[in-house]
């Protein structure tokens, strides 16, 4: 992968974030730039699972690689929010 490639894997890690939070149902309470770190997280594991499956290149947009993407973003915002969720309510 060029430079090119992981800007824009950064850029749609940054967008998969934002749309796993709008579709997590519920209030997430997580920091924006958790979200981002997420969202990119997810796009990474969601292009690994396409190519694991088969489905990494196709005519036109990926939509199969995309729905990993999206899916792993909104399983990601929920694994965050109820760990760094469960962690604000600690005192020391």
């Amino acid at each position: 992968m060029d430079i090119s490639g992981v800007i824009s894997a950064l850029i749609i890690g940054i967008i998969l974030g934002l749309l796993g939070r709008l579709l997590r149902p519920g209030k997430q309470d997580i920091p924006i730039w958790l979200t981002i770190v997420v969202g990119i997280v997810a796009a990474f594991l969601g292009t690994l699972v396409a190519r694991l499956v088969g489905v990494e290149n196709t005519d036109g947009i990926d939509w199969i690689e995309v729905v990993f993407q999206v899916v792993l973003a909104v399983i990601g915002v929920g694994l965050a929010a109820s760990l760094y969720g469960g962690r604000k309510g600690v005192t020391r």
